[in-house]
């Protein structure tokens, strides 16, 4: 994801530049949104379409918006702005200023970019979910659950680690069981040529010829050999297969959770600002 930023005085050209490269990377086949921060938009003018708060689809790759700043401040600011507002209430100050002081400079660059932010975590989860990969799903997961908590995406990426994990596992536990059960029927062949050859010297009035032997013997070793044939790659491939799932299992729990380092302070759960302080009562008149 590449993110560009058009700054500059007013009047400068910024919104068209913004808009034309935005239409031009569209054209391209890159999947685009452009963002206004402006406080009075013409993002629309430029666009020459409607567009609101909301993102609108403006073609297959292009999508606009224009970032209401009140709303925004409301949604990030709201809690904090009102205890400040209260508080300068309570110490004298007239509403209107007290309204104003309670929103600080700078504050409407800050949460146009906390957006920003939002839509490269959104891009980072799409592009993880996507992904059909080990790492991708663990990724996903984790990213699915961010806005909970950054304890609880953990838990989810090691969850679906030990289910993407138990699958590559059962897939292997064919090699085993192949790796197994081969000299088993080995085995039961060799018994059985083994049972024949007996049988002849059993049947036979006089003394055997080697021949006759021969065939159950045959019989015997043949068996066997084919059992070892296909027990002895089988029982090798899934030996290297196990310690290569187990090495892609720590490398993905390595990977992912140092991916997810850099949004462990996102998610955590907001404490309520202190309730704001009482107005100072009046001083009280000793009766005459």
């Amino acid at each position: 994801m590449r993110i560009i930023l058009y700054t500059g005085k007013g009047g400068v050209g910024k919104t068209t530049l913004s808009a034309a490269t935005a239409v031009r990377c569209a054209e391209l086949g890159y999947n685009t949104i452009v963002m206004s921060t402006d406080p009075a938009h013409s993002l629309g003018d430029s666009l020459d379409c409607k567009i609101g708060s909301k993102p609108k689809k403006i073609t297959k790759n292009l999508t606009a918006e224009e970032i209401n700043v009140n709303e925004e401040l409301k949604v990030n600011w709201g809690r904090i702005q009102k205890y400040v507002t209260t508080f300068l209430k309570s110490r004298g100050f007239d509403d209107i200023i007290a309204e104003e002081f309670a929103v600080f400079p700078g504050m409407e660059e800050l949460f146009s970019l906390l957006k920003l932010k939002s839509y490269a975590d959104e891009e980072a989860y799409d592009l993880a979910k996507s992904d059909e990969s080990f790492l991708g799903q663990v990724l996903s997961a984790g990213l699915a659950r961010l806005q909970v908590g950054y304890s609880q995406a953990i838990e989810a990426m090691q969850e679906v680690g030990e289910e993407e994990n138990m699958k590559l596992e059962h897939r292997l536990s064919y090699l085993a069981l192949i790796g197994t059960i081969s000299p088993m029927i080995g085995l039961f062949g060799t018994v059985d040529g083994m049972i024949n050859s007996f049988q002849v010297i059993a049947m036979s009035a006089t003394q055997p010829r080697a021949s006759e032997l021969a065939g159950g013997i045959s019989t015997a070793l043949f068996t066997t050999l084919v059992g070892l044939f296909i027990a002895i790659p089988a029982i090798a491939a899934y030996n290297i297969l196990r310690n290569r799932v187990a090495r892609l299992v720590l490398e993905v729990g390595i990977v992912s959770e140092g991916l997810m380092s850099r949004f462990q302070n996102m998610g955590a759960k907001q404490t309520s600002p202190p309730s704001p302080p009482s107005p100072p009562s009046p001083p009280s008149q000793a009766a005459t």
